[in-house]
């Protein structure tokens, strides 16, 4: 671990004990289970998230009480997010969101209110949790027009994290969604987000026109 960044800071017992066990070749599997022992332990969250490491902070955001993110949290959470890289930033807001953030009603209704937020990683959570609401197959509110209509009037001068989440909710109401379907393949064929890239193998594209069409003749094969 590279404790340069914080080596005034004098942490519990607890929480040096629990950075002995984080390395470089900690997987998120380990970091759940490391979570499942200490459950919830905000002072601890905050302790492990102060070491500006990404793999601490992950663990940091399975320890935290929900009920304790305010907005005013949320915000100095994103303003640290800061300091990671693009992928990494964007791993930590997604698990935030996943974890934290859908658990509680009243950040679901935060989240809510971030569709036109300063942050580009608020943004990013607003339209993502639009998306897993519809592919986790959970009955998406009464907005699927309005959320694509911003789609369409903004993706293509968003920042890319953002792009990316508004593609996801653009790929999965094209599936789920048959009446929006050929509007959201032709979002995809419009902007061309995605046409070119490369894709491991098992792994769908998130070219729109692909992605729909796969996922689609997936669900048809299993009926």
């Amino acid at each position: 671990m590279n404790k340069n960044k914080s080596t005034d800071i004098k942490r519990s017992s607890k929480a040096e004990t629990i950075l002995l066990q984080i390395n470089s070749k900690t997987k998120l599997g380990d970091l759940r289970k490391i979570a499942k022992d200490i459950k919830k332990d905000h002072e601890l969250a905050m302790e492990l998230w102060s070491t500006g490491e990404f793999l601490p902070r992950l663990l940091a955001i399975l320890i935290m009480d929900k009920k304790l993110l305010s907005q005013d949290i949320l915000n100095k959470l994103d303003k640290d997010m800061q300091t990671h890289t693009f992928d990494e930033r964007n791993n930590l807001m997604d698990w935030l969101m996943a974890n934290q953030l859908t658990k509680d009603k009243k950040n679901i209704a935060l989240m809510g209110l971030w569709e036109n937020s300063p942050s580009a990683l608020q943004r990013r959570a607003f339209w993502y949790f639009q998306g897993r609401l519809r592919w986790t197959g959970q009955t998406p509110p009464d907005n699927t027009a309005d959320l694509l209509s911003a789609i369409e009037a903004n993706m293509t001068q968003e920042e890319p994290e953002v792009q990316w989440a508004m593609n996801f909710i653009a790929g999965w109401i094209g599936v789920y969604d048959e009446k929006y379907r050929a509007r959201c393949i032709k979002l995809g064929e419009k902007t061309g987000l995605y046409k070119d890239e490369m894709v491991s193998k098992g792994c769908t594209p998130n070219y729109l026109p692909e992605f729909i069409t796969i996922e689609v003749n997936k669900r048809i094969n299993v009926l």
